[in-house]
This record gives C-alpha cells, sequence and structure tokens, in this order.
C-alpha cells in the first residue's frame, strides 16, 4: 500500500512537470505524512547523509574542470584535430562532430556540456556546408550522450556510491563501450550523408597539418590518461582525481592556451555549482525515497520476483534493458541509478551478472533516455540551440537511435568489451 502510494503520488508529480528532485522529495513527504511509517526527522538525516560523501564530492569538481576546458579552448582544438583525421570523408562535419564529442566525453563528463561545447560549433559548420539542420542537431544530440559513457561519468560515480562497486572500475570499463557507440553512430552519419551527398573537406590534410593540430590538442588529450593513469596506478583517489583535472584544466586554459582570464572564473564556479546542486539535490531527495522503499523490503521482493520469471542471466539482462530504457525516457538519469540500482542489485547479483558490467549496462540505457522523448534532455539542450521545434528533431533522430539500441545489445551480450580494460589492470 505505501509503495503505491509513494509511486502513485512520484507519477502525478512527473505528470504536472514538477523538477524531478521535487517530485521524488514532495512523494516522499506526502507518502509519510498519510502513513506516518517513520518520522519525518528520519527522512531530513537520509537527505544529510546521502550526500555527506567523499566520493560525490568528485561531481562539482569535474563539472568546474570540464567548464574551465571547455572555456579555455580544448573543444576548438579537439574539433580541428578530429577534422584532420577524418574530416575528408563523406559526411566528415558529421563525423568530426562525433568523434569530438567523443573527445570531449573524456573530459566533462556531462551529456548536455558535450552537446553545447561541441554543438556551439558544428551544428552552424554543418548547415553551413549543405547539411540540413534537423540532420545535424540530431547528430550532436546523440553524439553528446557518449559524454556520461566515456569516463569521467557524473552517472558512474553515482552508481558507484550507491552500489560500493569500484567507481575506477566504472570509469575504466566505459571505454570500449563508448567506442561502441561512436562507432555505431558513425556509420549512421556515414550512411546518410552517402544517400544526401554531404561532402567532406575538399583537400585531404597532410601529415604536418594532422601533427600540428594533435599538437594543438595534447594537452586535452592527455587529461583523461593523467586522471585515469593516476586512479589505477594507486596515486590518488577518483574525487582527488577531479580536484586535480580542475588544477590541470586552469593551467592548460590560462598558462599554455592563454584564453582563460581569471575574470570569467567565478562565472565558471557559479554555474558549476548550480549544475553540481541539481545533481546533489536529486541524489539526497532519491536517497529518500529509496529509504521507504527499502523498509517496504521493495529490493527483495523485486529480486524474487525477477528470479521467479527467469533465472536465465540473458533473459534478464533483456528484461532489465526493456524497463531501463522505458525508465530512462521519463526520469533524470542519476535518480533513475539511486532509485532503480539499489532495488536490482539482489537480483542480478544472485543470478551471476557482474555488477560492473551491469553499472555500464546501466548507464548506457539511461543515457539513451537523453535522446528519447519525452524527457530526451539531450533533444531539448540541441533544439534550444537552433530554436528547432522538439518534434522536427525527434523525427531526423530515430537512425541514430536504433545504432544505440543495436550497440547496447553488443554491450550486454559481450561482457568481455566491458570488463577487459578494468580486469586487465586490476591484474
Amino acid at each position: 500500500m505505501l509503495s503505491a502510494l509513494l509511486f502513485g503520488l512520484f507519477a502525478i508529480f512527473v505528470i504536472l512537470s514538477v523538477p524531478i528532485a521535487m517530485s521524488l522529495g514532495l512523494a516522499t513527504i506526502l507518502a509519510i505524512h498519510f502513513t506516518g511509517v517513520v518520522k519525518l526527522q528520519v527522512v531530513a538525516q537520509k537527505m544529510f547523509t546521502a550526500i555527506d560523501s567523499f566520493p560525490l564530492m568528485a561531481v562539482p569538481f569535474f563539472m568546474i574542470a570540464g567548464a574551465i576546458m571547455e572555456r579555455g579552448g580544448i573543444s576548438r582544438r579537439l574539433i580541428r584535430f578530429a577534422n584532420s583525421l577524418i574530416g575528408t570523408l563523406p559526411g566528415g562535419l558529421a563525423l568530426v562532430t562525433i568523434l569530438a564529442s567523443m573527445f570531449f566525453a573524456a573530459i566533462s563528463g556531462s551529456s548536455p556540456a558535450t552537446v553545447a561545447a561541441i554543438g556551439a560549433i558544428m551544428i552552424p559548420a554543418m548547415v553551413r556546408n549543405g547539411y540540413k539542420e534537423e540532420f545535424a542537431t540530431a547528430t550532436q544530440a546523440s553524439a553528446g550522450y557518449i559524454g556520461v559513457i566515456i569516463p569521467p561519468s557524473i552517472p558512474m560515480i553515482t552508481y558507484g556510491v550507491v552500489t560500493g562497486v569500484s567507481i575506477g572500475g566504472l570509469f575504466m570499463g566505459g571505454f570500449i563501450p563508448g567506442i561502441i557507440i561512436g562507432v555505431s553512430l558513425g556509420i549512421v552519419a556515414f550512411i546518410t550523408s552517402k544517400k544526401n551527398d554531404y561532402r567532406g573537406l575538399a583537400e585531404r590534410p597532410s601529415l604536418k597539418e594532422v601533427w600540428v593540430s594533435f599538437k594543438d590538442a595534447i594537452w586535452a588529450i592527455l587529461m583523461p590518461v593523467i586522471i585515469l593513469g593516476g586512479i589505477y596506478g594507486g596515486i590518488f583517489t577518483p574525487t582527488e582525481a577531479a580536484n586535480i583535472a580542475v588544477v590541470y584544466g586552469f593551467i592548460v586554459g590560462f598558462f599554455v592556451y592563454k584564453e582563460l582570464t581569471l575574470k570569467e572564473l567565478p562565472a565558471l564556479i557559479r554555474q558549476s555549482a548550480i549544475s553540481s546542486s541539481l545533481v546533489l539535490m536529486i541524489v539526497s531527495t532519491a536517497s529518500a525515497f529509496g529509504l521507504i522503499l527499502t523498509r517496504e523490503m521493495i529490493p527483495v521482493k523485486v529480486a524474487n520476483l525477477l528470479i521467479g520469471v527467469t533465472e536465465n542471466p540473458l533473459i534478464l539482462l533483456m528484461i532489465l534493458n526493456v524497463m531501463l530504457l522505458i525508465v530512462g525516457t521519463f526520469m533524470e538519469t542519476n535518480a533513475a541509478i539511486i532509485i532503480l540500482a539499489p532495488i536490482l542489485f539482489p537480483a542480478i547479483v544472485k543470478v551471476g551478472i557482474d555488477p560492473l558490467h551491469f553499472g555500464i549496462i546501466m548507464v548506457v540505457n539511461l543515457a539513451i533516455g537523453m535522446i528519447t522523448p519525452p524527457l530526451g534532455v539531450n533533444l531539448f539542450v540541441a533544439s534550444s540551440m537552433r530554436k528547432m521545434p522538439i518534434e522536427k528533431l525527434v523525427n531526423a533522430n530515430w537512425w541514430y537511435l536504433a545504432a544505440s539500441i543495436i550497440a547496447l545489445l553488443v554491450i550486454t551480450y559481450f561482457p568481455a568489451l566491458t570488463l577487459w580494460l578494468p580486469n586487465l589492470l586490476i591484474k
């Protein structure tokens, strides 16, 4: 009864377009008010302790690092390097958009930030070169969700905090899935461009030009190497890595590229603080929401229900994929992870699914939700950049969505693709 009331209230608030964090908090408070299952003071304590977490400190620092690196001229240099590599292929600018988004994903940890940083340059460039505006915008919206799959990734940090799975392991596990998704999106862009005669650069860059663009972008490319190398070398934790990323980004933007000014720092920090507070508010209220679910033993009941349906891990993964894809269409990624990961964790462990592998599957599923209506945060960010009706963008995005689901199935049923790098470094 309490669970039905809790989810019913949450659904009502979501339908009324109440922000996710507020929906979770209000549903929890009202459910407790009507039933008296716990004291409200307990909810306040749970909300505080949920964000009183050392690993979660990585969230604001990675956001600040991404903002500093973007403002410091990183995105333009990454685009130039990507253009020198694949810009001459059919649909070269679309392929550059995807590759540059993959590079930037290794810096930002945020999907909307990737869309905004790369899209501000690449969408107008594609339109100027004859690409249909809806195709150009859909390409950037889809490429942007790689931002939460290739590390660092804020949803992976959330999953690691909730389940206790190694955040460093999740980071390393996201590399190959991110590449698989990038290649899948690239195939769609290439075929569509061939069909519509979207051409690449007229002249192939010389090896010297490729080398010059690589040297110009090397400071950005080195950032994930330093972060992950330090984590797996035992030099620092993921949270400490986030702090180092901020310092590194400042040094590169201020002293190396000399495009970042001290005057801009307060605004960048302020914006990052606002973005971080939204994430942490969701973490806080979702934890209170999860407290009620735990008291109702929902994780145990769901685990028993799923295992009652099947104990075959392959079939169970298919069921979970369908469920998570649906959830991702209407729920914010971090909120979904905090609510669902503890519920699903007992079932996946019981049937022998690797928790790290499942973490990547969960993040990929929910990331696909960023390009799926009705929530589709990447769709809204990209459409607002071009003042384009969301319906027009959705219609142009179906083939990218289909490619993403095929990539998801490959990642799901070939776990070695996810686990190879973490196991290699752990051993």
